[in-house]
């Protein structure tokens, strides 16, 4: 379980294929802090850790992760955001975010506003998933506050913190993110789906 509030970011030092499996090194300031078997979301992709050599550590993504992420799009020296699962008993400062990407998005619209940066994102819509206007949703692993939600597309709006912190700072127009749906949101799609 992680809430969509960023730690720090992680940079991908080595990509190895192996079968249908991806091998993902990277090194970041909470390699130290890391342990064998413990889950990090990456992202917004929730991995285990499975080795640790000095200042990297790797992940291993499937081909389930790799078909419904942008894992497969990484290259060498790319930013990831890096969050590692709540303890139990912390401020749920984000909301709750479960690790499991539901599909992708890309980004048709950015821009700075008077300090701010805004984002739209579009997204197949076939996969009855929805977003709420103010409700939240996870993008690449953080959570934000949706504003003009439509039946394809949102837009979120960012605070130089997060723009700063997190790897927002190299989105662009065609940029392809993870999106996490809210889980109260896809209560609500599944129900309307239903009726």
């Amino acid at each position: 379980m992680f809430t969509g509030i960023i730690e720090t970011l992680g940079i991908v030092t080595e990509i190895k294929k192996e079968q249908n499996n991806l091998h993902l090194s990277l090194s970041s300031d909470i390699t130290p802090e890391l342990k064998i078997d413990q889950s990090v979301a990456h992202n917004g992709i929730c991995l285990t850790v499975v080795a640790i050599n000095g200042p990297q550590y790797t992940v291993t993504a499937i081909s389930e992760t790799i078909n419904k992420t942008n894992i497969g799009s990484w290259s060498i020296n790319d930013k990831i955001n890096l969050e590692r699962a709540m303890k139990l008993g912390d401020r749920l400062d984000g909301h709750i975010v479960q690790g499991h990407v539901d599909q992708t998005a890309t980004c048709i619209e950015a821009y700075e506003t008077n300090g701010s940066w805004h984002y739209t994102f579009e997204y197949d819509p076939n996969r009855s998933n929805i977003t709420i206007e103010k409700g939240s949703i996870t993008v690449n692993g953080v959570s934000l506050t949706v504003v003009n939600s439509e039946k394809n597309k949102f837009s979120v709006a960012i605070i130089p913190y997060t723009y700063e912190h997190t790897n927002f700072h190299n989105f662009k127009v065609g940029t392809i993110v993870n999106l996490e749906f809210d889980v109260i949101g896809k209560y609500v799609a599944r129900l309307h789906a239903l009726n």
